[in-house]
């Protein structure tokens, strides 16, 4: 069915029509609510989203996703409205967008495409151009023979941004090249920004995530009375920012805010980003922000831990905050959250509320977890030296007389591990 169309009329956007097609049986309100950010996504990509559709089908239809009937109708709001861009939920086949674009005569795209061209146009950074360049390049590169018309100069506009315009006249074998050489260009970044985080890992670090527009940076101006980039646009920023702050024992630290997580991000994009992701998985604790006043936030909180998965960092000490209390309608609600998260914390970042209350837990968090051992070494056991390089974490290291002593910071699951290997030669704690 075709939900509306919207009353905008701006020459200068890409007028846009955004699609759902789902499985009958389906949970409808879950769909709406993607297709509701599918069409966030586009006005953020700068596209005039004119139609939005949803369809059930019993089966989804292989060749064009769209059932028949619906498509021919598709067509004449096309030829009617000037439609130049139709935008899928969920990603698409090269073969399913090819044969669209044959049908519709306009560009056809999916959720994947046009997040990878909102992360081109916030790439600032020579790391992240490098990440979206390496994700789009794995994009396009299935989808190659269609892309030599879609990503032609007579189209421009979204969807065509970032390395597609400079890759037109080349064929597989050098886009592989670069996708390579691009790799190794990350590792080299990966390796020189794990080197700069050695030289802090004496101070606690800590690292804000959550779902796309939580709030994050938000929070972090709070924190740290910094002036980071906050938009009311998904991905307003991409390259992680670490800002400094103090917590209640006067203890300085570290807060790094990255990049936000969406539902059905490309995954050659979460593996592009992984550098910029080092922040939180090297960080002491993670904090998970959560915009409590989403109708569907626990979906989100969903998506955020299963990208936590894949990135295997979900062991990690984890505070769950709840942002945007204050635009709870129901104060019952809070309660009844509560009760359903018992270790989480409820603020507002915007409003500066229970904003202490967060930095004592972060503080108590980062004590329960993180404890500092320092141990004599003799020079016989140097064979055990690699050990403590790879498993633990080491601030400090000094060579005497009588041996090594290393100053080690180990997180409590790996505290047992710790004291079965090294407990005679502990000299502190």
């Amino acid at each position: 069915m075709i939900l509306e169309k919207q009353n905008i009329d701006i020459d200068e956007k890409e007028r846009a029509i955004a699609c759902s097609v789902k499985r009958k049986g389906s949970n409808r309100e879950e769909a709406l609510e993607d297709l509701e950010e599918l069409v966030f996504l586009a006005e953020t990509a700068g596209a005039e989203v004119v139609h939005k559709i949803y369809q059930e089908l019993p089966k989804i239809n292989s060749a064009t996703v769209i059932g028949k009937g619906k498509l021919q109708e598709i067509k004449q709001i096309v030829k009617e409205d000037n439609i130049k861009l139709i935008i899928f939920d969920d990603n698409l086949s090269p073969a399913q967008v090819n044969n669209l674009e044959k049908e519709l005569n306009i560009k056809v795209t999916d959720r994947s495409g046009i997040i990878l061209d909102i992360f081109a146009t916030r790439a600032k950074t020579n790391e992240a151009k490098t990440q979206v360049e390496l994700a789009q390049l794995q994009y396009i590169l299935p989808r190659l023979t269609r892309m030599w018309t879609h990503l032609s100069k007579q189209y421009g506009g979204i969807g065509t941004r970032g390395p597609g315009e400079t890759q037109i006249e080349t064929d597989r074998r050098i886009i592989r090249t670069r996708i390579q050489t691009l790799k190794e260009k990350l590792l080299e970044i990966e390796q020189q920004k794990r080197e700069q985080r050695k030289k802090r890992s004496d101070i606690p670090q800590f690292a804000l995530l959550g779902y796309t527009n939580a709030g994050k940076s938000t929070l972090m101006n709070t924190i740290t009375d910094a002036n980071v980039y906050v938009e009311n646009k998904l991905f307003a920023t991409l390259d992680t920012t670490v800002r400094q702050f103090t917590l209640p024992s006067g203890q300085k630290a570290l807060i790094s805010d990255t990049v936000g997580f969406i539902k059905k991000l490309p995954p050659n994009l979460v593996a592009s980003f992984k550098s910029t992701l080092m922040e939180a998985i090297d960080a002491d604790v993670l904090l998970h922000i959560v915009d409590v006043s989403h109708k569907l936030f626990r979906d989100q909180i969903n998506t955020v831990n299963k990208t936590l998965e894949e990135l295997k960092i979900n062991e990690k000490p984890t505070i769950l905050v709840f942002n945007k209390v204050d635009l709870l309608d129901d104060v019952s609600i809070h309660k009844a959250l509560k009760n359903e998260f018992p270790d989480s914390i409820f603020i507002s970042a915007q409003r500066g509320i229970n904003i202490e209350n967060l930095l004592t837990l972060m503080q108590e968090k980062y004590n329960r977890y993180n404890n500092i051992f320092e141990i004599n070494l003799p020079y016989s056991k140097s064979d055990m030296i690699s050990l403590i390089y790879e498993s633990y974490e080491v601030i400090n290291r000094q060579d005497s007389d009588d041996g090594m002593i290393f100053k080690i910071k180990i997180p409590v699951e790996k505290e047992k591990y710790f004291f079965n290997k090294f407990s005679q030669y502990i000299t502190k704690c």
